[in-house]
């Protein structure tokens, strides 16, 4: 069209006058119309199937398009998108972008509903997910599956198909599905977990929904969405009265460690005690094995009540201040954790930890068809002394019987398995020991899977609502104690917790000591350096020196004033008496 209305004839090339040396594009003919021809090309306008051609500055003008919903055999009129306003309601419209419901109305999705659909393009042939669920003996709480032979149906319920009911509802778009059990003809399981997460790999179901935990060798075959249940496998025991022997229960609130440091500490405190009060307090003088027995009395009748005997040195006052604050903090530690083992504290776990468990070579209990019989052989368990029970009650019946009459000392199982357990028998059995690591229940669908992403976020959604306490609340219930899963551990305080106070109670003590011993030689000086003298010669002065009374402490001179007094006041009235000798009184002294 261009070329007509350029009225080109021929085609006239100018050859270039370049080098022999040129490229081949250089040595191009340059045509004599080529700049008519460009003109015609920027002119030429007309109307195509797709709208009308025209272009502006040498740019191609997209057209306007219209928007439509199509919904079943109708359309209905959204708006127009044009290159300059974009998406607007009316074409004429001068405004930009308006996205917003409320400009365009409501917009009807595939699914026959208005909310926008995410990440995954619905089927139109309207064929139903196959579910695979479980069948189970026990624990159905979590999926039960039962025939209704009156109409010939299969209902499936449970904690476990309510939380994927609520799942999918809060999906964003609907998803047709149906409950199919992995059952063989006799009703009974066709196999394990591992067996049905398999079906998916398989194609025979689209979703597995169970009970089914996420583990490392199931993901391998499927997709998981996030866990919607705790993670976990603990141990559980059962528990026995602890009050058949409390003898010696006085001693059980601290350990021996502690026990040991208390002794020696209160043995360290009363010798000081006594060194710095020996010299001028008549309390802490006198024979050799009442000066011993002296330092144990005072210092451990701190204990439990003020001592008659008074303290002179300010000193040994020092000392006591730090110390009656360690006592009080001890004995009331001690009184809090021994009340707390005769009032609170009467129940123990028959089995301390796993430990125990594989020295005793006791037999222990699991679920069969879940990955807690692998999990066990990893943690040295003998094959032939492991056990499965189907059904809480049978848990009960071995657990009671005990390891050694046929019975299990231990149980291992899943936390919600656990949970559900211990709602109605944790007054008989508690939980102990660490937690094994597992990723919870999950959803399984097929390797990449489209759904996946949207079930997890939906899964969220579902887990930090209220829909899922009511969920839980429907299907276990509320437990009969207030705190089942407490760990029973013991009360006994140690020295860890006291090391501390210790610590400070001794540096005064040494502190007081330290200044004690500096005036003592300080004010015996002469002697020591008396070079005549040997040095056991010096040290028994010394001692001699030290085990006399410091007539320069004030109690002391008090005590000497009383003698003169009473002395003086007996004189008086003997030299009152008829047959007294006042001679013997002595002059008065006058003064010139």
């Amino acid at each position: 069209m261009a070329v007509e209305k350029s009225r080109i004839n021929g085609a006239f090339f100018r050859k270039p006058n370049v080098s022999g040396n040129a490229t081949d594009l250089e040595a191009f003919g340059v045509s004599r119309d080529g700049p008519k021809l460009l003109q015609a090309i920027l002119n030429t306008t007309f109307k195509g199937l797709s709208g009308d051609f025209q272009l502006v500055d040498g740019q191609l003008q997209s057209p306007p398009y219209q928007i439509i919903n199509v919904i079943g055999n109708g359309a209905k009129e959204i708006g127009f998108w044009t290159r300059e306003n974009g998406i607007v309601r009316k074409l004429n419209s001068r405004l930009g972008y308006s996205v917003s419901k409320e400009n365009f109305g409501s917009i009807i999705w595939p699914g026959d509903t208005t909310s926008v659909p995410k990440g995954w393009v619905i089927p139109t042939n309207g064929k139903k997910l196959k579910i695979g669920v479980p069948v189970k003996d026990g624990f159905t709480e979590f999926v039960k599956v039962t025939r209704d032979l009156t109409t010939n149906t299969t209902i499936v319920t449970g904690y476990c198909i309510d939380v994927f009911d609520a799942v999918m509802e809060a999906l964003p778009y609907y998803v047709p599905y149906e409950y199919v059990p992995f059952a063989a003809p006799d009703g009974k399981s066709a196999g394990d977990y591992n067996e049905l997460v398999y079906q998916v790999f398989l194609g025979n179901f689209d979703v597995v929904v169970g009970d089914t935990t996420i583990v490392s060798n199931r993901s391998q075959f499927v997709d998981f969405t996030l866990p919607y249940t705790e993670s976990g496998v603990t141990m559980m025991v059962p528990i026995k009265d602890d009050n058949r022997d409390n003898t010696w229960v006085f001693l059980k609130p601290l350990t021996w460690e502690l026990w040991l440091t208390s002794f020696c500490s209160f043995v360290f405190i009363g010798f000081v005690i006594w060194l710095l009060e020996h010299r001028v307090n008549e309390d802490f003088r006198g024979p050799f094995w009442h000066q011993v027995g002296m330092i144990f009395w005072f210092s451990f009748s701190t204990m439990v009540f003020a001592q008659k005997e008074r303290i002179v040195s300010n000193l040994a006052r020092f000392v006591l201040i730090i110390w009656f604050l360690v006592v009080l903090i001890l004995t009331s530690s001690y009184t809090a954790s021994l009340t707390s083992m005769l009032t609170v504290e009467k129940l123990q776990p028959t089995v301390k930890d796993v430990k125990e468990l594989l020295k005793s070579k006791d037999y222990v209990g699991y679920q069969p068809g879940s990955f807690v019989p692998g999990l066990l052989r990893k943690m040295n368990f003998d094959e032939d002394r492991l056990k499965a029970y189907n059904t809480p009650e049978e848990c009960v019946d071995l657990l009671a019987k005990g390891s050694s009459n046929g019975g299990i000392a231990a149980v291992f199982d899943e936390i919600p398995y656990v949970k559900l357990f211990l709602a109605n028998y944790c007054l008989k059995f508690t939980t102990i020991g660490p937690t094994y690591k597992t990723d919870g229940f999950g959803f399984a669908f097929p390797i990449g899977s489209p759904l996946v992403p949207d079930v997890s976020r939906a899964v969220l959604n579902v887990t930090e609502g209220e829909k899922m306490v009511q969920i839980e609340r429907a299907w276990f219930g509320e437990s009969i104690c207030s705190d089942s899963g407490t760990s029973l551990s013991s009360n006994s305080l140690g020295l860890d917790s006291f090391w501390g106070l210790f610590v400070m109670a001794v540096i005064a003590a040494v502190l007081a000591l330290v200044i004690f011993l500096t005036k003592f030689i300080h004010e015996h000086w002469h002697i020591i350096r008396r070079s005549n003298l040997s040095l056991r010669e010096r040290t028994r002065i010394l001692a001699r020196k030290f085990d006399t009374k410091d007539y320069s402490c004030h109690t002391f001179k008090k005590s000497e004033l009383r003698d003169v007094l009473a002395d003086s006041t007996h004189d008086l009235d003997c030299s009152r008496s008829p047959h007294g000798n006042l001679s013997s009184l002595p002059s008065p002294r006058t003064t010139g």
